[in-house]
C-alpha cells in the first residue's frame, strides 16, 4: 500500500498546513465560500503527498493512489487503492453536529449497499466490505481567515453502529407510512409517493435527513479540546496495529498516540480497545 491514514497526518503535520485559507491561495483558485472542496483537495493532497506538484502531476498521483473519486451526493468521496474510504465533511464555527443527508451513518462501506454508485462498487476488483473514516474539519468562521480550528479522523467502526441499527428505523417509517393505504413506488429513499392529486401528476418524496454528533462532543470522556488549532485520529487498536511499522514510527516522532478504551456503538456496556492519535498546530 502506498498510503495510509498515519502518512497523511505526517504529511500534514509536516507541512503545518492548518489554515485552509493559505492553502487554497497556494495551490487552488477556490471560492471563500467553497472551503468544503478545498478541504477535500487538503486530504487528497495529504493522502498523495502532493502538496508541491502542478494540478497535472496531482491528477496523475491521484490516480496512482486512489480507485475511486466520488461526488457530493454519493458516498465515500474517496478510496484509496487496496485500503480505506473516506468521507469528508466541513463544518463551520461551533462543532456542531454533521450533516450526511441522505446516507446513515456507516460503520464500513459495503459493496453490497444501495447508496454507492456502480462505480464505486466496481472500483476494485472483488471487494466486499472496506473500512471509513469520517474526516470532519471545523473552519473557524472568521471574514479575516479561514483557519481549521480542528481536523478529527474517526473510523466508522468506533462512531457507528451496524447498519440494521438505521435501516430498522427506515423501514419503520416507511411501512408506517405504507399502513395508511398509501402505495408507494420503489426508491431508494424513506417513501416515494405518487398519483397524490385526482389528476395524478403530484408526487411526494420522503428522504431521510441524517446527522451525527461531533467526535469532539461524542467522545469528550477520552479527550479534551485545546485552545490551538488541533487535530486527533481514532481507530480501533486492530486497525493500529494493521499499519506497518515505519509508519507507525514515524508518526509517534511528532505527535501523542495512547491506547484507550471507548464504547462499543453497538453495545455501550462493552469497551473496545482504541487508539488516539493527538497534535496541536503551531499558530
Amino acid at each position: 500500500m502506498k498510503t495510509n491514514i498515519l502518512i497523511a497526518i505526517k504529511n500534514l503535520i509536516e507541512n503545518d498546513l492548518y489554515s485552509i485559507e493559505k492553502y487554497k491561495a497556494m495551490h487552488y483558485k477556490i471560492r471563500i465560500n467553497n472551503m468544503g472542496g478545498a478541504l477535500e483537495d487538503l486530504i487528497k493532497d495529504a493522502l498523495c503527498n502532493s502538496f508541491k506538484l502542478e494540478n497535472n502531476k496531482k491528477i496523475e498521483r491521484q490516480n496512482e493512489y486512489f480507485s475511486y473519486l466520488g461526488n457530493q451526493n454519493n458516498p465515500p468521496d474517496l478510496i484509496i487503492k487496496n485500503g480505506d474510504a473516506f468521507e469528508i465533511k466541513k463544518i463551520e464555527g461551533s462543532e456542531s453536529n454533521i450533516a450526511l443527508n441522505s446516507s446513515f451513518p456507516k460503520d464500513k462501506l459495503y459493496s453490497d449497499s444501495n447508496m454507492i454508485t456502480n462505480a464505486c462498487k466496481n472500483c476494485e476488483e472483488g471487494w466486499v466490505e472496506k473500512d471509513i473514516c469520517y474526516a470532519i474539519g471545523c473552519i473557524e468562521k472568521s471574514k479575516q481567515s479561514k483557519k481549521i480550528k480542528s481536523l478529527w479522523f474517526v473510523y466508522g467502526d468506533c462512531y457507528c453502529a451496524k447498519p440494521e441499527a438505521y435501516i430498522r428505523i427506515k423501514n419503520k417509517i416507511t411501512n408506517s407510512i405504507q399502513d395508511l393505504g398509501i402505495e408507494l413506488s420503489d426508491t431508494k429513499e424513506i417513501a416515494k409517493i405518487k398519483k397524490v392529486d385526482p389528476l395524478e401528476i403530484t408526487e411526494l418524496r420522503v428522504r431521510g435527513m441524517w446527522g451525527i454528533q461531533h467526535p469532539s462532543k461524542v467522545f469528550e470522556y477520552i479527550t479534551k479540546k485545546g485552545n490551538k488549532p488541533y487535530l486527533k485520529v481514532l481507530m480501533l487498536k486492530k486497525k493500529f496495529n494493521s499499519f506497518d511499522e515505519n509508519s507507525k514510527n514515524e508518526l509517534s516522532k511528532k505527535c501523542k498516540i495512547n491506547e484507550v478504551k471507548i464504547k462499543n456503538p453497538n453495545n455501550p456496556a462493552n469497551l473496545l480497545e482504541a487508539i488516539l492519535i493527538e497534535y496541536e498546530f503551531n499558530t
